[in-house]
């Protein structure tokens, strides 16, 4: 049986779903997972359950259901696991300010998110807060190995770790190579301490590129260090289905232009040059914007530092078909992958 509360955040009003009798006792958790979701039951559920299934059992599952979604909130109702508790938003957000909402909801001293359509292996948050536990940053945030998972099969993400004094914009950004996949952190591989999201929200109304957002702002308070964990094995699952609809599809590559030419503080002049010239032209193609291909060069030039692999890059998204690009990435990714020790960088 479940109980409905009507909570106020932000002026706005949510409603909660809460386990009845003793089950509301439940231990203080050691980590608050927050999942995002709307309109995705079937999603929804796997998440939910990979997280549930952690070796770690001192644990709080908050799904947060961004806006009116009554099948969501039906299945979720069939999960008896007393650690799990769900909040209704009576408006849509979007997935940053459902994770704020998440948060602020959160009593574990630790958060980890988890995307609605990803999934974790079972001992993702033990492994992961043994690496917390060991640091000497005051507040490490944790990120891990993914496999990023297609139509075509499974490729182990990122290639390799950033070294010790590589700036975190141009590990996210810069390539070294014609591939992808080098550089990555998602929501969903991040474990990290509610006071540095206390600090450090979500950017409210921004529709692209909230977590990257939040990670370059977050990444520069002293005393914050970004670490791997040091394993070759992957401790989330990024389901990349190009056919299911997800914000990172979306091609308004102004709007990203424009985050990132308000955002120049954050990034390095040769990463500045690299999402211009490489993340921004994708979206740009995906739309079939041609004037883009003229345009974005001469921006990246005005305020970055170009370098010989962007512009191959820009010319390669421009003129070789998707398809082939897919295929020699897949190609490339399958080779060998040499086995790095974990790293930590961060403001001291």
């Amino acid at each position: 049986m479940w109980i409905h509360l009507i909570m106020r955040i932000d002026d706005r009003k949510v409603e909660t779903e809460e386990p009845l009798g003793p089950m509301v006792e439940a231990s203080q958790p050691l980590i608050s997972v927050v999942i995002p979701t709307r309109d995705r039951p079937p999603l929804a559920i796997r998440a939910v359950q990979s997280a549930l299934r952690q070796t770690l059992n001192e644990i709080e599952v908050i799904v947060v259901i961004d806006g009116p979604d009554e099948p969501t909130q039906k299945v979720l109702q069939d999960i008896p696991d007393p650690r799990m508790r769900t909040i209704l938003l009576p408006t849509p957000l979007g997935a940053g300010e459902a994770r704020n909402v998440g948060v602020d909801q959160a009593r574990g001293p630790w958060i980890a998110f988890l995307d609605d359509d990803d999934e974790w292996l079972p001992k993702k948050l033990e492994i992961q807060l043994e690496r917390a536990k060991q640091s000497t940053w005051v507040f490490p945030i944790v990120s891990c190995r993914l496999i990023a998972r297609n139509e075509t099969g499974d490729l182990i993400w990122p290639r390799r770790f950033p070294t010790l004094k590589e700036h975190l914009s141009e590990y996210l950004f810069c390539q070294k190579g014609l591939f992808g996949g080098e550089g990555i952190i998602i929501p969903s591989t991040l474990l990290v301490p509610k006071e540095i999201l206390v600090k450090v929200p979500f950017k409210k109304g921004l529709k692209r590129h909230h977590d990257i957002d939040w990670l370059l702002r977050a990444s520069a308070l002293s005393g914050v260090g970004i670490e791997f964990v040091p394993l070759f094995e992957p401790l989330t699952i990024w389901n990349m289905d190009w056919n299911r609809d997800r914000l990172s599809h979306h091609t308004d590559w102004r709007a990203s232009l424009s985050w990132a030419n308000e955002n120049r503080d954050l990034f390095t002049s040769r990463a500045y040059a690299s999402f211009v010239m490489i993340w921004v032209s994708l979206t740009a193609f995906q739309g079939r914007d041609w004037k883009a291909f003229w345009s974005l060069p001469l921006e990246a030039y005005r305020y970055g530092k170009i370098g010989l692999i962007e512009i191959l890059a820009h010319l390669i998204i421009w003129m070789i078909p998707e398809r082939w690009r897919r295929q020699w990435t897949i190609w490339f990714d399958r080779m060998p992958i040499s086995r790095q020790k974990g790293w930590k960088v961060g403001n001291g």
